[in-house]
């Protein structure tokens, strides 16, 4: 899903405009030049970090003047306080929009999907994914909590949603600690999944490279979550799984 594709997009400009977040000037743009305005919020953001966004930039990315801006928004930080908003929106309806269908996969099946369709989705949010990774990983507490929590908190709850339906089906260990375990394959799913939207993260995690490409690792990894997680494949009593 990208922003053309969203299409709870209006409804949550609207909710936006109630909040005072946003104009009605902006409001009654047409849908392409508003997408235009967030991306290059969201582009000017990722490159230069939240505090060092620049109205001229954002005007020059976006095809507007810095008036216009000023109409939609009132000021910079109305500016940025909307696009926080409107991205944490954006990324939290994603994971509700496909949680239907991962939790009614196969759970290897299912969490095949949900990483690798991230990472393609990744590839099209180029400008949201360097925002959110500035925000997850460079510690502003600002951010931390109004961007990086709720979208976290959706993730993994998602990923608890998909174990639990692997356990209804039963597919999972009975003695399985499943909210533990569900905290740990979140874990490891966003660790493969920003390897590879943040290419910096790779070459600290030293997740792939020309020896051992991407699907090599998946298939590693889904390898040893079905060893740790499914019926018939109990380890030693003192294992973690």
């Amino acid at each position: 899903m990208t922003f053309p594709e969203w299409t709870q997009f209006q409804t949550r400009v609207l909710e936006f405009e109630v909040q005072g977040l946003v104009t009605r000037t902006f409001r009654r743009l047409d849908p392409q030049r508003q997408q235009a305005v967030v991306q290059a919020i969201l582009d000017e953001a990722g490159e230069k970090g939240p505090a060092a966004i620049n109205i001229k930039q954002v005007a020059g990315r976006a095809g507007v003047s810095v008036g216009s801006l000023y109409q939609y928004f009132g000021n910079r930080d109305g500016l940025m306080a909307f696009a926080v908003a409107l991205c944490v929106r954006y990324m939290t309806d994603m994971f509700a929009e496909s949680r239907p269908y991962l939790v009614a996969m196969p759970l290897r099946e299912a969490l095949a999907a949900y990483l690798s369709y991230g990472i393609e989705w990744g590839a099209t949010q180029v400008g949201l994914i360097r925002f959110f990774g500035r925000a997850a990983y460079q510690g502003d507490p600002n951010l931390a909590e109004g961007v990086v929590r709720p979208v976290a908190v959706a993730m993994r709850d998602l990923t608890r949603d998909i174990l639990l339906a692997a356990r209804e089906r039963g597919e999972l260990r009975s003695d399985l600690d499943l909210e533990a375990a569900a905290r740990l394959v979140n874990l490891w799913l966003i660790a493969l999944g920003d390897s590879q939207m943040l290419p910096y993260l790779n070459i600290y995690y030293q997740v792939v490279d020309e020896a051992v490409p991407f699907e090599r690792v998946l298939k590693g990894l889904l390898d040893l979550l079905e060893h740790g997680l499914l019926e018939g494949t109990k380890g030693p009593a003192h294992a973690p799984f």
